[in-house]
């Protein structure tokens, strides 16, 4: 599997991020992991990146529950942007309600990016199939 050129996970939970940075760097999956707290942080530097045309990052990882902007606020304003880049975004929960998944598929069918929803906790084998780009 190449290497992906960046990685965004954008989680409010310390633990969990710690977790998924470590696991990313077991796997040797990607150099440049960036992480932001909540889902306006990480759609400011999606919007700086476009306007100096860097790279995108070809995965993102995104919680749902976040302060600020969560992670559904998240998705609306950047499937709205304007990306040509197919970008996999994994949906990433400890939700078990049916209405987050549904709401998954209705932003899957809104977009040309791979939305896919991952509940927590993933696990090693389960994070080279998510991180496969788009």
């Amino acid at each position: 599997m190449r290497k992906i050129n960046s990685i965004f996970v954008i989680d409010d939970d310390p633990i969990t991020v710690f977790g998924f940075k470590k696991l990313l760097a077991s796997l040797d999956l990607c150099d440049d992991i960036k992480t932001y707290g909540n889902g306006k942080l990480a759609l400011d530097a999606i919007k700086d990146i476009l306007n100096t045309q860097e790279d995108l990052p070809e995965v993102i990882f995104l919680d749902i529950n976040m302060p600020i902007m969560d992670g559904w606020q998240f998705l609306e304003e950047f499937i709205a942007l304007p990306i040509a880049q197919k970008v996999r975004v994994n949906v990433i929960t400890s939700s078990i309600d049916r209405v987050d998944y549904e709401k998954s598929e209705m932003f899957k069918s809104k977009t040309h990016h791979l939305i896919e929803y991952n509940n927590k906790p993933i696990r090693k084998r389960e994070i080279e199939e998510i991180t496969k780009v788009a």
